[in-house]
């Protein structure tokens, strides 16, 4: 059976700041109509074809999975993975987000597995930038 898109819904603590934070620091683009914050309701983001990211206000996420409890800022229980051609493209990735507000949590670089690097988005939410060997 085949799903299209798979849709990746993370709790965020403010629609405008995180908003801007995936349009700035990975460059993706909105779908959806406007609501009257000019921000589309509900918050989506295309990462490519096979791919949406939904971006739900704490208290709706917190509705959503009830009775389980939204994790607190700085848990996680997942880990977002972006892939990059290279490691300049990789530092370019990470430099961007970093400047769009995100805390680098681990400077790309080598690492055992291969040349990475992990941001956290303003809501505290985790993602690993990975070089992908040809």
């Amino acid at each position: 059976m085949q799903y299209a898109p798979v849709i990746v819904s993370l709790p965020i603590a403010d629609r405008p700041t995180s908003y801007r934070f995936y349009s700035q620091a990975l460059g993706l683009d909105a779908v959806g109509e406007p609501a009257e914050d000019g921000i589309p309701e509900p918050l989506q983001f295309a990462v490519n074809d096979g791919l949406r990211l939904m971006l739900v206000p704490t208290g709706g996420f917190g509705w959503v999975v009830d009775p389980h409890r939204v994790a607190e800022r700085g848990q996680s229980e997942c880990l977002l993975g972006l892939t990059a051609a290279s490691a300049a493209d990789a530092d370019r990735i990470i430099e961007r987000a970093r400047r769009a507000g995100a805390e680098v949590v681990t400077e790309p670089g080598q690492q055992r597995w291969g040349y990475a690097g992990t941001f956290a988005d303003p809501d505290g939410h985790l993602w690993m930038v990975t070089v992908v060997e040809g």
